[in-house]
Order: C-alpha cells, then sequence, then structure tokens
C-alpha cells in the first residue's frame, strides 16, 4: 500500500521560512516524481514544484520560484520542500504527491498518490 506522510507545516510571519517533510512508503520510490502542490479553500489546487527522483531534476511554478527549493533524500525515500522569504500568499495546505511516470512529460498532471496535507499560514 502506498503511503505519504507529509509534514512541516506552520504558522510564521511574512518572510520567515518553513520545511516541508514527504515520507514515502509503499513503493519503489526512485525513478519516480515527486512533488509538492498547494490549496485555498474555494480555489483549484496548484503546483508548486517537482523532482524527478532519478536525477533530481527540478521544476517550480514562476511563483515560487528563487524562494522555494524542492529536494530529496533517497536513503529516506523523503522529498522535502525548503521554504524561505514567505509571503500571505502562500498561505495554504500543502500537499505531497508522487506518480511513477516522467515527471516532465506533463508537469504537474498525472500524480496518483497524495499525502493528507499540512497547513502553511503566513501572516503580514
Amino acid at each position: 500500500q502506498v503511503q505519504l506522510v507529509d509534514s512541516g507545516g506552520g504558522s510564521v510571519q511574512a518572510g520567515g521560512s518553513l520545511r516541508l517533510s514527504c515520507a514515502a512508503s509503499g513503493y519503489t520510490y526512485s525513478s519516480n516524481c515527486m512533488g509538492w502542490f498547494r490549496q485555498v479553500p474555494g480555489k483549484e489546487r496548484e503546483g508548486v514544484a517537482v523532482i524527478d527522483t532519478g536525477d533530481d531534476t527540478t521544476h517550480y511554478a514562476d511563483s515560487v520560484k528563487g524562494r522555494f527549493t524542492i529536494s530529496q533524500d533517497n536513503a529516506k525515500n523523503t522529498v522535502y520542500l525548503q521554504m524561505n522569504s514567505l509571503k500571505p500568499e502562500d498561505t495554504a495546505m500543502y500537499y505531497c504527491a508522487g506518480h511513477g511516470g516522467n515527471c516532465f512529460a506533463s508537469v504537474f498532471w498525472g500524480f496518483a498518490y497524495w499525502g493528507q496535507g499540512t497547513q502553511v499560514t503566513v501572516s503580514s
């Protein structure tokens, strides 16, 4: 059974930092695509960042480029999202997700596995 457990959310002031973690189990983690998404109530889910767990290639949404960094630890089957220079508009529920296909054939699509979400709140 595939399981993604995301954690690390919290409340910070604008300009602060948080690091989210996503621990994966139950499937072959290597050579997969892992990503982070976020959603605000009443709005569509937004792709934030993805990483190819085979070669560490990454892709970011324009809204987070230069502030967020996605990384992974293959030995721990864990993906991270380091979020710096946080803004109030980054406030959302953040979800870890994964799939076994090509990360970049259609970025932010095709994710079959999802974490339970972790709330990030940024105050001004």
